[in-house]
């Protein structure tokens, strides 16, 4: 139990809709893995192609998973014809992103009219358990759709 209440009836459906149509989510092998009012966790399989140079998650992809899993935690709870962006976020990278899956867990903190505060972990599994990786703090701004 989360403890929020989702403004949209059909909140599952509008986050997974739009996360759908993300282009860059679908490009670094995201998915949704847990979905739930105010929670969101996304995941993808570690890949060459996604590393930098010494063989490391890059943080740019470590960073845009935090970011989309926190804003739609945010988004599971925004009326219908909201739509969300992020306003500002603190990364913290605490160890190199070196693990076989990477998953982001974004829990909302503080929901508001306008703008709602996340956190989101990001852990990498390896040598068979989930280590912390990283760290932020996120505020999100509900738009109406079509504004921007």
């Amino acid at each position: 139990m989360t403890g929020f209440t989702p403004q949209a009836a059909d909140y599952r459906n509008r986050v997974r809709a739009s996360f759908d149509a993300q282009a860059f989510m679908k490009t670094i092998g995201a998915c949704i893995v847990h979905l739930a009012p105010g929670e969101v966790d996304l995941a993808l399989d570690k890949r060459d192609d996604l590393c930098q140079q010494h063989g490391f998650l890059h943080a740019g992809v470590t960073t845009a998973l935090l970011d989309s899993a926190a804003g739609y935690a945010a988004f599971s709870l925004f009326k219908p014809g909201e739509e969300v962006l992020t306003t500002e976020f603190k990364v913290n990278l605490l160890r190199p992103a070196d693990g076989s899956r990477i998953v982001a867990k974004a829990r909302v903190v503080k929901p508001g009219r306008t703008l709602t505060v996340c956190r989101s972990d990001v852990f990498a599994h390896r040598d068979g358990k989930d280590v912390m990786i990283a760290t932020a703090l996120l505020s999100m701004i509900a738009i109406n759709a079509g504004s921007g």
